[in-house]
């Protein structure tokens, strides 16, 4: 039986990086379902999701397609939940309990294992309530991967790069181990 995995993807201009790491996950045989915030489909259209996962993506809270709420529904189904890019804001509503969109609701109905990928400039990933909130989310057991150093979008070669997405596969991979 496929796993399925729920990919968060968030406002980051990494956020065209999710699509590659959605389909790498569809042809290894996971089942992949896609959630988006606002703030991510001004960068990249729910459509290319939607072919790539074969699935419907949520984009928000109110359009749902049956009696059930979608995003409950993928948090009774779903193995691993994967927020990859991971914005500073995400990592701050997570961590104090904040679920205002699909995403952060999705989040904290989310009952298993989780893995974020921030990607963000340098000095937000450094700012001490971000890295506050980095500890606060590992203590409660999520696991992280990145941020890497690479070219940022401001133009600077600095830590906040989202990890190499071969990488987060392989993450992804050893979490869901049997």
């Amino acid at each position: 039986m496929k796993k399925t995995i729920v990919i968060g993807v968030t406002g980051s201009i990494a956020a065209y990086k999710a699509a590659d790491l959605v389909s790498r996950l569809v042809k290894i045989n996971y089942d992949v379902s896609v959630i988006m915030t606002e703030a991510a489909k001004k960068l990249v259209c729910e459509h290319t999701f939607l072919t790539l996962s074969r699935n419907p993506v949520i984009g928000d809270l109110w359009t749902i397609g049956n009696w059930k709420p979608e995003h409950i529904h993928l948090a009774e189904k779903a193995s691993l939940f994967v927020v990859a890019p991971c914005t500073a804001n995400f990592i701050g509503k997570y961590a104090g309990g904040i679920a205002d969109d699909a995403l952060t609701t999705y989040a904290l109905s989310h009952t298993g294992k989780v893995l974020l990928a921030p990607a963000m400039n340098v000095n937000m990933w450094q700012h001490v309530a971000v890295q506050n909130n980095c500890k606060i989310l590992a203590d409660r057991g999520v696991d992280f991967i990145g941020p890497d150093n690479g070219d940022l979008a401001c133009g600077i070669k600095a830590k906040g790069h989202i990890s190499d997405i071969g990488s987060i596969v392989n993450k992804i991979n050893s979490l869901l181990k049997d």
